[in-house]
């Protein structure tokens, strides 16, 4: 959407045309996320208010306070971090939130991708996303081995959860056809668990997540570990896992619950200018904007430029390469 016209618009920037808020040319820029109800969608919309440029906005007066001058950015609703990555790979979508794993199956080919996703390039990790297996309170299942034969959502169809879920599974050795799968979305397995039609379901997020924090305050849901070998496992066929533990506090839980957390990247096609690219890092590391994500949702609280490029799941895009190269925020080797 609109790679051709950003390549124009990148070289008015770039040559310092179009510095005139009047006439500049209007760039259409979408960000994919993901179901209105989950993660991604909010911290999609507080990224496409922070890059967007209209002519006539004050706050991007100063250098790099917004992105390239008349880009029009908005956040799109998607199945999830799958259907992103494919997405954008194929230059249906300018940029998109993935997770991390997801990201780097897509990039070698592996999993649920047929092949490899060649045209995919990493613009930053935002924030850190916990995988949750959520299950009925009063349930006898205390470990992943106990949801053979029961009702478990693996997440939607397109989704980054189901992707992950599968993962999971494989890593424990638990075969899909020993259990009642389905692939509800996050909000639609959340009610469904609260009425009785469901046993357990997959969700990965920025932990606290409402839908999830909802069910267990409650007293209708808690977590179940992954931890053990199967963990160990999980990590080592999956690049882009790590082990977390969410603490007990964070659901107002007994004990904290073992777990994998992955990263939310912000991804682009790599047709995308550079001149592109390195204005939107340039502001969104901005520390002007730095206001504008702590008053967004809590996923936009973790943005850091810390961690933005030290495990990039895809190569960095050449214009990110050089904004971080900048910045100092490579990795020492």
């Amino acid at each position: 959407m609109g790679l051709g016209s950003i390549f124009a618009l990148a070289l008015l920037v770039a040559t310092g045309l179009g510095t005139v808020n009047t006439w500049a040319q209007r760039v259409s820029f979408v960000i994919a996320t993901g179901p209105s109800g989950g993660t991604y969608f909010p911290m999609g919309r507080t990224l496409a208010g922070l890059i967007s440029h209209p002519p006539g906005v004050e706050r991007c007066s100063g250098t790099y306070a917004c992105g390239p001058e008349g880009l029009i950015a908005t956040a799109q609703t998607s199945p999830g971090a799958y259907a992103n990555v494919v997405a954008v790979n194929a230059g249906d979508v300018d940029s998109a939130l993935a997770q991390s794993d997801v990201v780097a199956q897509g990039v070698a080919g592996h999993g649920p991708f047929k092949t490899a996703m060649k045209h995919v390039r990493t613009l930053a990790a935002l924030f850190p996303e916990d995988v949750h297996i959520v299950v009925v309170a009063h349930s006898a299942i205390k470990s992943i081995a106990d949801l053979k034969g029961k009702r478990v959502s693996l997440g939607a169809s397109g989704s980054g959860t189901m992707v992950t879920a599968r993962a999971v599974l494989a890593a424990f050795r638990i075969p899909m056809s020993r259990m009642r799968a389905s692939n509800e979305a996050a909000d639609v397995a959340a009610e469904e668990l609260a009425s009785g039609k469901l046993d357990a379901f997959f969700f990965v997020g920025g932990a606290p997540m409402p839908l999830v924090q909802s069910l267990v305050l409650s007293g209708r849901a808690r977590l179940i570990p992954i931890d053990g070998e199967g963990r160990k496992r999980l990590i080592a066929q999956t690049p882009g896992t790590a082990a977390v533990t969410i603490a007990a506090s964070t659901y107002g839980a007994k004990t904290s619950t073992q777990t994998v957390s992955v990263e939310a990247v912000w991804i682009v096609n790599d047709a995308t200018p550079s001149a592109t690219v390195y204005a939107l890092a340039k502001t969104l590391f901005n520390p002007a904007n730095r206001d504008t994500l702590d008053q967004g949702p809590p996923s936009a609280q973790e943005v850091s430029l810390s961690h933005a490029a030290l495990s990039p799941p895809a190569p960095l895009h050449p214009g990110a390469l050089r904004f971080y190269r900048e910045e100092n925020a490579l990795p020492k080797r």
